[in-house]
């Protein structure tokens, strides 16, 4: 009896111990920003450096006169510079401007909820003053759907969102991953899409992965159906969208 007791108090030791682990190193297991070089990240891509106030805010393709103007936030690795994946998607008239998050890549500052979202408006805001809201479009990909639902709350929304391979809770899709932990309590950054898109009146396209092993397709579906003239798509592939089939997202 008394061997039991001294096990199960190593085992809730160990646990506590695991708990105060995970969260203090939490925000590196959900941003894996990188800094490399990113003027030879872009070379060839298309992209120019973008700057907003005279601060670097990212990289863009700029044309003349757009036919539409979008705004990227990306995933949750990686950096701007990185992204011209995006471009074969939209159409060869539309401007793109993707978001450099605080932390990666040139941006300085750390990345959390508060800091990205506060960036997405900061840049919407820029883009909307330039162009008109009416003509601003959001992209959100897999985390970047977080900031990009957050954009729908705001008193003056973007004409359209797209999410590509989103969450509808953060919690959730982090729950599915460590089942054993408490996600909802230790979790610091908790996006969720279904609620900030309830009001949003624009179009709003979101786009599941059917062999989705990062943020399971349910979660895209569900997302889908909590949220009122939400238009579904789904495609064959996994979380890396881009190399899979091209889809319009010009139409």
């Amino acid at each position: 009896m008394k061997t039991a007791i001294i096990i199960l108090r190593a085992i809730v030791i160990a646990y506590g111990l695991l708990l105060v682990l995970v969260g203090c190193m939490q925000r590196r297991l959900l941003f894996f920003p990188s800094q490399q070089n990113s003027a030879d990240l872009a070379a060839g891509s298309g992209f120019t450096r973008w700057e907003i106030a005279g601060q670097y805010a990212g990289y863009a393709r700029v044309v003349d006169q757009p036919g539409r103007v979008w705004l990227f936030l990306h995933g949750n690795g990686g950096q701007a510079a990185g992204r011209a994946y995006v471009l074969p998607f939209l159409a060869a008239t539309d401007s793109v401007y993707v978001l450099e998050y605080p932390g990666y890549g040139d941006r300085p500052g750390k990345p959390s909820k508060k800091s990205i979202n506060q960036a997405a408006l900061q840049a919407y805001d820029a883009l909307a003053a330039q162009f008109g809201s009416s003509r601003v479009c959001v992209l959100g990909e897999s985390l970047g759907s977080g900031p990009a639902s957050y954009l729908g709350t705001v008193s003056h929304p973007p004409a359209r969102i797209v999410l590509m391979v989103p969450f509808d809770v953060l919690s959730k899709v982090a729950q599915q991953h460590y089942p054993f932990l408490p996600v909802r309590l230790l979790m610091l950054d908790q996006w969720n899409n279904i609620e900030a898109l309830q009001q949003y009146q624009g179009r709003l396209d979101i786009w599941g992965a059917k062999e989705d092993n990062v943020i399971a397709v349910t979660h895209a579906r569900n997302l889908a159906a909590s949220v009122p003239g939400a238009i579904y798509h789904e495609f064959e592939g996994n979380h890396g969208w881009a190399d899979g089939e091209r889809m319009k997202l010009d139409d």
